[in-house]
């Protein structure tokens, strides 16, 4: 019996980096993320600061969300865009983003919905449903 946790333990120490590594979101340089909407990938745009209070509730029912179901990594790509860093550039021109704490779904470069400054597990899900239904 003791052998048996042993081993259970050994495994799931082991593959902890992998499952945490893979639940972080990509950081966003300039045509990483529209690489892969030319490709036809579902993305979601978190345009966050460092600072924000709502980013970071935003964050933890992301990361949440992402723990109860796995297939939310599986076929969104995520990137996590520096407001501070990329307010006035391109991407955020173009996607008409008002301000930080917005979140993007897109298909290739069709955008599929956004929320804008908003908390909800639920809506946030929605969000993230509407990717599933669209892949």
């Amino acid at each position: 019996m003791k052998r048996r946790t042993f081993l259970v333990s050994t495994a799931a120490l082991t593959l902890l980096p992998l499952a945490l590594q893979a639940a972080e979101p990509l950081l966003y340089t300039p045509g990483s993320a529209e690489a892969a909407m030319d490709e036809g990938k579902i993305v979601l745009l978190d345009f966050w600061a460092s600072w924000c209070s709502t980013c970071a509730a935003q964050e933890r029912v992301l990361a949440a969300l992402k723990a109860e179901n796995p297939t939310y990594e599986e076929k969104i790509v995520f990137y996590k865009v520096d407001w501070d860093l990329y307010a006035k550039e391109t991407l955020a021109k173009d996607l008409r983003i008002p301000r930080r704490s917005t979140l993007v779904l897109l298909k290739g470069r069709k955008e599929l919905g956004r929320i804008v400054a908003g908390t909800s597990k639920a809506d946030i899900q929605a969000l993230l449903d509407m990717a599933l239904t669209a892949s």
